[in-house]
């Protein structure tokens, strides 16, 4: 997964990708750094080994020159190795901060989504507590424990006794009817179709009212 970070400081962005070619070039600069030192080491002079001789002159058992070019490019490599690792860290930051921000941001999203279902959502009128297997009902996804907030056009708003629902029930066998509950805090949506089945009754299930 790609990773992104807006830069506060100016109209780019870093990725992930430019991490992994910052981090490419700090081992690279760390190569260069070891080589040098290998350079030393085959001098046998070190970082710190004099390069003059006890009366003042270059020493003429080792190349001067470079030992110095050497001990220049380390410490001019060490300055650079130095910068690429803060950069290293402060993209690190970003990115760790951004997906944190992203993380968090979801969540609120989620849960505010949550809330204004719930506040939408209109008092249940009815509840479904028995559907037989193979029923119209069942086939149509109705659960038992679903609560009816909508039953073709008997709804919260107009809905009075049983009777609301039986009657939209016989003048619509065979038309497919909306029904909405809610289950789990959330609303279903499904389309049931009154019908003949080989039960009892058009549904195959038992409604009862919820009082409030």
């Amino acid at each position: 997964m790609k990773m992104t970070v807006e830069d506060t400081s100016g109209d780019s962005e870093t990725t992930m990708d430019d991490v992994k070619t910052l981090i490419k070039k700090k081992d690279e600069i760390e190569e260069q750094i070891k080589a040098y030192y290998d350079v030393l080491e085959d001098q046998g002079v070190g970082v710190e080994g004099p390069l003059i001789d006890e009366e003042g002159f270059p020493r003429a058992d080792v190349n001067v020159y470079q030992i110095r070019t050497a001990r220049h490019s380390i410490s001019c490599l060490q300055n650079d190795h130095k910068a690429i690792m803060a950069e290293i860290e402060e993209a690190l930051h970003k990115l760790h901060a951004r997906e944190k921000a992203k993380r968090e941001q979801d969540e609120v999203e989620a849960q505010g989504e949550a809330m204004d279902q719930q506040v939408t959502l209109p008092p249940p009128f009815a509840r479904v507590d028995a559907v037989t297997q193979g029923s119209p009902a069942c086939g149509a996804g109705l659960r038992v424990g679903d609560e009816v907030i909508e039953f073709g056009s008997v709804n919260t708003g107009n809905f009075q006794n049983l009777r609301n629902i039986a009657a939209v029930v016989q003048h619509s066998e065979g038309k497919p009817l909306r029904v909405s509950v809610i289950r789990d805090d959330h609303k279903v949506q499904m389309s049931l179709t009154p019908q003949r089945w080989s039960g009892r009754g058009l549904l195959g299930c038992n409604i009862v009212p919820i009082h409030r």
